[in-house]
C-alpha cells in the first residue's frame, strides 16, 4: 500500500468543451422559437414568404409607387406619373370632406367638428383612470352630450320643456284610447261594452291631466312659453326632490345639485339659442361619411348596454312572465339578420304608425341596431353572470343587502369584468356592421367611398384600390384601438390574479 500515491495530479490540460447553445436575443429567438422543430422551420418559411408576398407589394402600392400630389386623374396615370403609378392619394386628400361629412352643409361643418371635438373631450378624462370626477363626466358623457349633440347636427328648437310635452304625451294616449273605444262601441254586441270601458278609461285619463293640460295651455299662451315652462319644471323637479330626500333636514343637497342641472340647461339653452329656433335644420339624409358611422356605432354600442344587461337580468329572473319575455326577444333578434332588421326599420316600420305620427329614418335605424345589439349583449353578459358563484349573493344577502344593491354592487361588477373581451368583441363587430346602412340609402364612410367613385373626375384604374385601403385603415385604427384599450381595462381590474 505504500507503493500508491495519495492524490492524483493531471499534468496535462482537459480539452475545452464546446460553447453553449445560445438561448438569449434575437438569435436565440429564432433558434428556440422559430427552427427548434422540423414542423415549426417549415411554418416559419411558409409564413415568411405569405409576408414577402402581401406586406411587400402593400407597402409598393401604398407608399413607393403612389402619387402624392395632383389634381385629376391625369395626376394618376403612368402616362402622366411617368411611372408605375400605386395608390392615387390625391383623390382621397379631394374627396376627403364628403369621407368625413357626406352631404353635410360645408358652411356648417364647423357644427360636426364642434361635436366631434365634444366627445372626445368628454370620453378621454373617462379613459384614463387616474382622472377624478368620473361620475360627473359619465354624466355629461352620456345624458348631457347627446342632447347637445342632437340640436348641434341637427339643428331647431324648444317650443316647450317637460311640463308641455308631458302633457301632450298624455293628451295624445287619452285621444287614442278614447278613440279606440269609441270605434269599438260602434260594433255592437260584446265589442261594444268593452268598446264602452275603454272610451270611459280615456275619459278618465283626460279628467285627471285636465289640469296639466290647463297649465300647459298657459305656458304656451304666454310670452316665452319655453322660459315659463322651463322655470315650472324646474320648480316641480327641486321641490319633489327636496321633499323625497328629507326635507328640511336632509333635502338641501338635492335641491342644490337639481338647481345646479337646470342652471346648466338654461345656459345650455341660451347658448345655442334653442327658445329662438336655434340652429338652422339639416336633415339626417344630408349627413354621410365617418359622421355616420360614428353616430350610429356609438349610439349602438352605448345603447345595447343596459338593454342587454335589462335582457340578462330578465332571462334570470324568477318571475316566468319576464323570463319568457326575455328569452322570446332575445331568440328573435338574434335569429333575424341586421340587413332585415334594416330593412323592417326603415321600409316597414312606417306602415304600422299612424298616419300623423313619424320618426326620423335614421332614428328608426338607430332603435333596430340598439334592439338587435342588445341581444347579443344579453348573452355575454348571462355568461358572466353564471361564471359568479352563488355563495356571492348568499353572502351579501346574508349582510342585509338588497336585490339591485346585490346585484349593483356585488355580482354585476364581476360578471361585466369576466366578459370584458366578448363584449369589446360585439362592439367591433357591431362598429363594422354599420357599413350595412348604405342599403337602406344611409351613406356611412363606405357609402360615402362609393358614391364619390362615380365623380369622372378621379376615374382611374387604381382610385377604387385606394378608396377601400383609406376606409380599410380608418376601420383598422378603429377597432385597434377598442382592442388594446379592451385589454388595457381587463388587466388592471384582474391585477388580483397576477401572481
Amino acid at each position: 500500500m505504500t507503493g500508491v500515491p495519495a492524490s492524483f495530479v493531471r499534468q496535462d490540460l482537459v480539452d475545452s468543451r464546446p460553447a453553449p447553445v445560445k438561448t438569449t436575443g434575437f438569435t436565440g429567438f429564432i433558434r428556440t422559437r422559430l427552427f427548434n422543430t422540423p414542423t415549426n422551420a417549415i411554418l416559419t418559411i411558409v409564413g415568411a414568404a405569405l409576408l414577402w408576398l402581401t406586406i411587400v407589394p402593400t407597402v409598393k402600392f401604398l407608399l413607393i409607387d403612389a402619387v402624392w400630389q395632383g389634381t385629376s386623374r391625369t395626376d394618376c396615370l403612368a402616362a402622366g406619373a411617368g411611372h408605375e403609378v400605386g395608390a392615387c392619394w390625391p383623390f382621397v386628400q379631394a374627396k376627403f370632406a364628403q369621407f368625413v361629412y357626406g352631404f353635410y352643409p360645408e358652411q356648417e361643418r364647423w357644427r360636426v367638428n364642434l361635436t366631434f371635438g365634444l366627445a372626445a373631450l368628454l370620453l378621454l378624462p373617462l379613459l384614463i383612470p387616474r382622472v377624478p370626477a368620473k361620475s360627473l363626466n359619465a354624466g355629461l358623457f352620456f345624458v348631457a352630450f347627446p342632447v347637445v349633440a342632437f340640436f348641434l347636427l341637427h339643428g331647431g328648437g324648444l317650443h316647450g320643456f317637460a311640463l308641455s310635452w308631458t302633457a301632450d304625451l298624455l293628451s295624445g294616449f287619452s285621444a287614442s284610447v278614447s278613440e279606440a273605444g269609441s270605434k269599438l262601441a260602434a260594433g255592437g254586441g260584446v265589442s261594444s261594452l268593452l268598446g264602452s270601458l275603454i272610451y270611459g278609461f280615456g275619459t278618465a285619463v283626460w279628467v285627471l291631466i285636465w289640469p296639466l293640460s290647463w297649465l300647459r295651455d298657459a305656458i304656451q299662451a304666454s310670452a316665452r312659453p319655453l322660459w315659463f315652462d322651463f322655470v315650472c319644471t324646474a320648480a316641480v323637479v327641486s321641490g319633489l326632490l327636496f321633499v323625497l330626500n328629507g326635507g328640511f333636514r336632509n333635502g338641501w343637497r338635492a335641491l342644490l345639485r337639481s338647481l345646479a342641472m337646470f342652471a346648466g340647461i338654461a345656459v345650455v339653452i341660451f347658448v345655442m339659442r334653442l327658445d329662438r329656433g336655434g340652429l338652422p335644420i339639416v336633415d339626417t339624409r344630408m349627413w354621410g361619411g365617418l359622421l355616420v358611422t360614428l353616430v350610429v356605432s356609438v349610439t349602438g354600442i352605448v345603447t345595447s348596454m343596459p338593454v342587454g344587461i335589462a335582457l340578462a337580468l330578465g332571462r334570470r329572473s324568477t318571475i316566468p312572465l319576464i323570463r319568457i319575455f326575455s328569452v322570446l326577444f332575445i331568440e328573435f333578434w338574434r335569429g333575424v339578420p341586421l340587413i332585415t332588421v334594416l330593412f323592417f326599420a326603415t321600409y316597414m316600420l312606417p306602415l304600422f304608425l299612424p298616419g300623423n305620427f313619424t320618426v326620423d329614418g335614421l332614428v328608426r335605424v338607430l332603435i333596430g341596431i340598439a334592439l338587435f345589439a342588445g341581444a347579443y349583449n344579453a348573452e355575454v353578459i348571462r355568461g358572466g353572470l353564471q361564471a359568479i358563484p352563488r355563495g356571492q349573493a348568499e353572502a351579501a344577502s346574508a349582510l342585509g343587502l338588497s336585490y339591485w344593491k346585490i346585484t349593483g354592487l356585488v355580482v354585476m361588477p364581476q360578471a361585466l369584468r369576466h366578459v370584458i373581451p366578448g363584449l369589446v368583441n360585439s362592439f367591433i363587430a357591431l362598429f363594422k356592421d354599420t357599413s350595412l346602412v348604405s342599403i337602406v340609402a344611409l351613406f356611412d364612410l363606405l357609402g360615402s367611398l362609393r358614391a364619390s367613385f362615380a365623380d369622372p373626375t378621379w376615374s382611374t384604374p387604381t382610385t377604387l384600390f385606394t378608396g377601400f385601403a383609406f376606409t380599410g385603415i380608418v376601420y383598422f385604427v378603429f377597432c385597434f384601438g377598442m382592442s388594446r384599450y379592451s385589454l388595457f381595462v381587463e388587466h388592471r381590474l384582474n391585477a388580483h390574479r397576477r401572481s
